[in-house]
């Protein structure tokens, strides 16, 4: 995946009391990002999978926490999660893309856990 065209944002704040992850972009563009959502959407094929439809829907994560975010080169970051989940790394270009879409990918989220049963915890 070519990442040079992905926005990297300015600047990164990491709010733990509320647990969001704000990121803020050069044209101005802030998005919000609850720890939760950037768990329950980790890259790592933990949550994922090792193909097409094989993703593992990821529950009880509601009062998650960031316990580090580490930045990895010029590529993304990787959070170290109070759930011990740390096998994610968030390419800026994902990151980009959990930020523009987290309002219809949090829906699906939500229809996942309930046609499950699941919850968030």
């Amino acid at each position: 995946m070519n990442t040079s065209s992905a926005p990297m944002p300015t600047h990164i704040v990491l709010h733990k009391k509320s647990r969001i992850l704000t990121l803020i972009y050069a044209d101005d563009h802030s998005y919000e990002l609850p720890f939760e959502y950037l768990r329950v959407y980790s890259p790592s094929a933990e949550v994922r999978g090792h193909g097409k439809d094989q993703a593992i829907l990821q529950y009880g994560k509601r009062h998650v926490d960031i316990v580090t975010l580490e930045a990895v080169g010029h590529y993304g970051l990787q959070p170290i999660f109070s759930d011990g989940h740390r096998s994610g790394i968030y390419s800026w270009h994902y990151l980009h893309q959990l930020a523009t879409e987290h309002h219809p990918r949090w829906q699906q989220y939500l229809q996942k856990l309930t046609a499950s049963g699941k919850s968030r915890g």
